[in-house]
């Protein structure tokens, strides 16, 4: 039959290891009778007789040489799953799983180097798309979303970041030579950039300081899908456009883009992460979270 308890294994070896059953209690600090009772169930489901026991005598028999040898195995086997576990629960290691839209990866990946320089036995895989993802059935630890409106899924936890806006940029030099508009009406003499995939006129969208809602049609210079085209187009001068803050963020900072007509932009977005569990979190897990937030939250903010 099976042994029922670990800890009677942990018992055994004591009484075995300090020549007795008074011994190991006064070692172990708890009562003779304790002990005596789980060492005969643990014979009683073994079927035999591992200890010789009487008023002067105290014997290991054979067979409890054997399982004494195997539980000592047992148990030190069981402190390094202790010690395995332990060090999961302290330290950040092992694979995380990131999911992002285009425009953050490059965020997070000018600090990626750093931040695993600091955890070395953690290791990243960045999942990099603008599709949604299921986390779930997709293995993916935490997934970056920039919404309108949160997620709602009671699977899911939820950690904002910041609220974010699209905002019309170009380059210096373009607004240095025709002019920096003052309204939107201004906008009509730019070449502009669409995020689009049909041909023609395309319209902007933009929310005014005091949340009026006006609509920009425009017969763009250049249109693309795919938001990196249009920034490159803008930072090279070919027009102005139109930008989610985690494109043109960068850029702006290190004056290779200049907000154009900054109180106007989209409607206002949650950049936030999402992720599985809050409870039991691995560190790494937990030192990705911290750190894909502190990497993504505005200066100042």
């Amino acid at each position: 039959m099976p042994l029922s308890d670990l800890n009677d294994l942990k018992l055994f070896a004591a009484v075995v290891a300090n020549g007795g059953f008074s011994a190991a209690a006064r070692r172990l600090a708890i009562p003779k009778s304790r002990i005596s009772r789980r060492i005969t169930a643990m014979e009683d489901d073994l079927g035999v007789r591992l200890v010789e026991r009487s008023t002067r005598r105290f014997k290991v028999t054979e067979i409890g040489q054997e399982v004494y040898q195997r539980a000592r195995a047992a148990l030190a086997e069981a402190d390094t799953i202790e010690d395995a576990t332990a060090r999961l629960k302290s330290e950040p290691q092992g694979l995380v799983r990131i999911s992002c839209p285009f425009g953050a990866d490059r965020l997070i990946g000018a600090k990626l180097p750093a931040f695993l320089a600091q955890y070395p036995m953690l290791r990243i895989q960045m999942i990099v798309t603008n599709r949604r993802i299921n986390l779930i059935e997709e293995g993916i630890d935490i997934a970056l979303r920039v919404r309108q409106k949160l997620d709602s899924d009671a699977d899911l936890q939820l950690k904002v970041i910041a609220r974010t806006v699209s905002r019309l940029t170009a380059s210096p030099a373009l607004l240095d030579t025709l002019g920096r508009p003052s309204r939107l009406q201004d906008l009509q003499r730019f070449p502009t950039l669409a995020h689009s995939e049909q041909p023609g006129t395309d319209r902007w969208t933009l929310i005014g300081p005091d949340g009026e809602e006006e609509s920009f049609a425009h017969e763009p210079r250049l249109a693309s899908t795919d938001f990196g085209v249009l920034r490159q187009a803008a930072v090279d001068g070919l027009g102005i456009a139109f930008l989610p803050e985690l494109e043109y963020r960068q850029f702006v900072e290190t004056g290779r883009l200049e907000p154009v007509l900054p109180e106007w932009g989209s409607r206002e977005a949650t950049l936030h992460l999402v992720y599985t569990s809050r409870r039991g979190l691995l560190p790494g897990v937990r030192a990705a979270i911290d750190f894909v937030s502190q990497t993504l939250k505005p200066c100042g903010g």
